[in-house]
């Protein structure tokens, strides 16, 4: 991982030529793109190999979240879909969070691959919550063993404080300063994420929505 922030662009469209068209303008100005509920349901693992096979990297977004069984065959899937990265819901418990790394680790070894990073969801950036609340949930997640937590900006400081521990901190909501969104609570600007201790920044709008995606891209950068 390189020691200074990256951008991740979120490719939250409704089908592949629409990915493909984002990743062919973008790359390799940005590496790292995230596919999430909404792509993955459309085209799941022919957006993924055409990411990988284009050089860029892929940060698998499903927030996995179910019993243990289910999710550490799921985790051993997305290994052999060599992604950079993929997320999963701490609340789902201690038991669940280390079979998935279980699963990650043996189904890497086995299949020869990088290890993709398991980092773990703590509460939504649509919703409302305490910096308390945050730590907790990451706390336990990088007690588990995950490699890293989803978290905002507003938490990232705190986090960075007070976990004695090198872990990865991820933070979507990024925005352009005096941006109103309705759907996100807590949002940060690029500056106010890489204070706070952000690595990995996933932008998706400010991007996706721009008259030019590639300026607009290489302004947040």
């Amino acid at each position: 991982m390189s020691s200074k922030p990256q951008i991740i662009l979120a490719l939250d469209v409704d089908n592949f030529q629409a990915a493909k068209n984002f990743v062919d303008k973008l790359y390799p100005q940005i590496k790292i793109f995230k596919v999430g509920i909404q792509l993955f349901t459309s085209c799941g693992r022919e957006i993924i190999e055409y990411i990988n096979n284009k050089g860029g990297e892929v940060f698998l977004d499903l927030k996995f979240f179910d019993i243990p069984n289910t999710v550490s065959a799921a985790v051993r899937q997305a290994v052999r879909l060599k992604v950079k990265m993929l997320t999963m819901h701490i609340l789902g418990d201690e038991e669940m969070l280390k079979e998935a790394i279980k699963a990650r680790d043996d189904e890497a070894k086995n299949f020869k691959v990088n290890k993709p990073l398991l980092i773990g969801v703590t509460v939504l950036t649509s919703k409302e919550t305490t910096s308390s609340d945050v730590l907790t949930l990451a706390r336990i997640g990088i007690e588990c063993g995950l490699d890293g937590v989803v978290c905002s900006a507003r938490e990232a400081g705190l986090l960075r404080k007070e976990i004695n521990k090198s872990f990865v901190i991820v933070t979507p909501g990024i925005r352009p300063a005096n941006t109103v969104c309705n759907d996100q609570k807590r949002t940060a600007t690029v500056q106010e994420a890489i204070a706070a201790g952000s690595d990995f920044l996933v932008v998706g709008r400010p991007i996706l929505k721009a008259d030019d995606p590639l300026k607009a891209a290489k302004e947040l950068m």
